[in-house]
């Protein structure tokens, strides 16, 4: 063939990722804090943006008919809200807001009689179409008087900090050094987890001297701090509480034989009766195995709903956490103001574009954050459909459910599914869940029935196990009573679960027994 140039027409087909396209996927996996933490970021940004008004406002709360299974009309878009002036006509303000249509999202929200005072720092859809009202703690109120329980905790010192303020007032100069050195290699159960000689070599100091120095922070609050095993944890604590004989010395050097349950050997090895080990067995449970967890690095942060399933007289109430996802808005005002003062001349061009790009970009997040509560909504709205009997009866009656079910029932790829469930949780009346724990294995029924979730199997052995008493029930007891509840299971399998909700076994169970005999 001749080699030359020359032009050929080809069709392909490609898919291309837009910003735009990227940056919504993005938003759907986000939860309601992290979108807050975004939107807060595109308000500095963004100078076209705003939460203030009425207008806007995005679907809080759908309905799940308990009877026929209907879903509830499609609202109203942003855009068409916007475009027909009618935001605030579906907002009548005589209506019961202390009924259960309206969801509280904290305690600031029923005022009693002062109640009509907040009424309008509050909104959202409620089930009969009126609005509810979000709660003063939200960012779209914009009150400070209704502050979260997070607000009221206060910051707890460290270990860290703990340790070295009393090794201030204990030590001083090249001591203090060294014990501060000491305590950067403390982790967070209190364990000294450095090497003596590498920090003697480190401040070219004698071994003996930072030996007495760990024996100095050894001293400091909490009670076994500094301890570099589990041995010398507990005499630490048993020498402070004056409880450190030979006899408990003894004891607390054979820990492995307590675990196992091997009592009559420590009672050889210790020179006691029956009564004093009980005794000194009940004294070493007392004791702290990880003393520093009382003075925790980072304090825990409570995790926040995204969504609300309340039951009804007439079904199910699914609702958006309010308080936890502003409201944006675009100032059309300020815009026309803007532009208004931006000149038709070839110098401002640079502006025209700016302000048409902000408009644009604007638009677009309004448009993008109504389409992600949308999607939120239809997802749950179908789990709490598939998974009612959860709802009504508990973890017993959780049902296998995958992605791609939910999926092909609301016409949506899995993957989109899979963002939406990604760190958000929902709060119903039995607690706070995962979205993804609603999604679980099948176990198939040893009777022909529905398959039963891997979930339910654990409940059921859950329960066997906590009621076995003194009988203590082998894994092949635990396959015999799961087949004669429906269950088919193999015995590796009822080992797997009983691991996985922290469930020792059989042998391990019974050296527990008989130590919770003893004392």
């Amino acid at each position: 063939m001749g080699l030359g140039p020359r032009l050929d027409l080809r069709q392909s087909q490609s898919l291309v990722m837009t910003p735009q396209l990227q940056q919504a996927i993005k938003l759907l996996a986000l939860s309601n804090l992290e979108i807050e933490g975004f939107i807060a970021e595109e308000l500095e940004r963004n100078p076209l943006l705003d939460t203030a008004g009425d207008e806007g406002a995005v679907p809080e709360r759908e309905a799940v008919s308990q009877d026929t299974g209907d879903e509830p009309p499609e609202p109203a878009t942003t855009d068409q809200l916007i475009a027909g002036g009618d935001a605030a006509a579906d907002a009548p303000l005589d209506v019961d807001y202390a009924a259960e249509t309206f969801h509280h999202d904290g305690p600031t929200d029923s005022l009693g009689d002062n109640g009509a005072d907040s009424i309008a720092d509050r909104d959202g859809p409620g089930l009969d179409g009126g609005l509810r009202l979000d709660g003063p703690g939200g960012s779209g109120g914009g009150q400070e008087d209704g502050a979260g329980f997070e607000a009221m905790l206060a910051d707890e010192p460290s270990l860290h900090d703990h340790l070295m303020a009393q090794a201030g007032a204990a030590l001083s100069g090249a001591d203090l050094a060294i014990a501060a050195l000491l305590i950067d290699q403390i982790d967070e159960a209190g364990y000294f987890t450095g090497d003596l000689l590498d920090v003697a070599q480190r401040r070219r100091a004698p071994l003996a001297r930072v030996e007495q120095a760990l024996a100095t922070v050894q001293t400091f609050e909490p009670t076994g701090v500094g301890a570099r095993s589990l041995a010398e944890c507990l005499a630490l604590q048993a020498k402070e509480a004056d409880r450190y004989d030979p006899a408990m010395a003894r004891l607390i050097a054979n820990l492995p034989l307590v675990a196992k349950g091997a009592l009559p050997q420590l009672r050889r090895l210790c020179g006691v009766d029956e009564e004093d080990m009980a005794d000194m067995v009940r004294e070493l449970r007392g004791y702290d195995p990880k003393p520093g967890l009382r003075y925790g690095a980072s304090r825990v942060q409570a995790v926040v709903p995204d969504l609300f399933v309340a039951r009804t007289r007439t079904g199910w109430a699914i609702e958006l956490n309010g308080a936890t996802l502003p409201r944006l808005l675009v100032n059309r005002g300020y815009h026309a103001a803007l532009a208004a003062g931006v000149g038709k001349g070839d110098g401002d061009r640079e502006g025209r574009a700016w302000l048409s790009e902000c408009l644009a970009s604007a638009n677009w997040l309004v448009k993008a954050l109504d389409q992600r509560a949308r999607t939120i909504m239809k997802v749950a709205t179908e789990i709490v459909r598939q998974q009612e009997a959860f709802f009504l009866h508990g973890v017993g009656q959780l049902k296998p459910l995958t992605l791609r079910a939910v999926a092909d029932a609301i016409g949506m790829h899995e993957s989109t599914v899979s963002r939406v469930t990604s760190n958000k949780y929902l709060s119903c009346e039995r607690g706070l869940y995962e979205l993804k724990y609603f999604f679980t294995s099948g176990i198939q029924s040893s009777d022909g029935g529905d398959a039963a979730s891997a979930e339910a199997v654990k409940s059921h052995l859950k329960a066997l196990i906590a009621a076995e008493g003194d009988a203590i029930l082998s894994d092949d007891k635990l396959v015999e009573l799961l087949n004669a509840r429906g269950f088919d299971i193999a015995r590796r399998t009822v080992a797997k679960y009983r691991e996985a909700i922290g469930l020792g076994s059989s042998v391990q169970r019974r050296r527990q027994r008989v130590l919770g005999r003893v004392v």
